[in-house]
């Protein structure tokens, strides 16, 4: 993007030089037309490269969005195994506890 914005300050500064030149002569009317046509191009190219920068900005910004979404959800989930896995190993000392008492009662 900035080697267009510096082709436009060129073609700039070129076409303000070129107006205080003498324009009766034909090459240099036609050099000036196609400066011209080429400032205008590319201020369509700058105008389109301008406007998927935009596009690109919004979608990483959703996109940034989507992933932090994903990143807490995750997080919540992380969480919620770390809560089963607890509740596994209180149901395990549990049923030791019980099986050692059942051992008691048999003896």
């Amino acid at each position: 993007m900035n080697s267009i914005n510096e082709k436009e300050k060129k073609l700039n500064l070129a076409l303000e030089e070129l107006k205080n030149l003498d324009l009766t002569n034909p090459v240099l009317k036609n050099n000036i037309e196609n400066l011209n046509l080429q400032k205008n191009q590319l201020e369509i190219e700058k105008n389109d490269l301008e406007k998927k920068y935009k596009e690109l900005i919004d979608q990483n910004e959703i996109l940034s969005k989507r992933l932090d979404e994903f990143r807490s959800k995750e997080k919540v989930e992380e969480r919620k195994q770390i809560e089963f896995s607890e509740k596994i190993d209180e149901l395990n000392q549990e049923t030791d506890t019980l099986l050692e008492e059942i051992d008691k009662w048999q003896m």
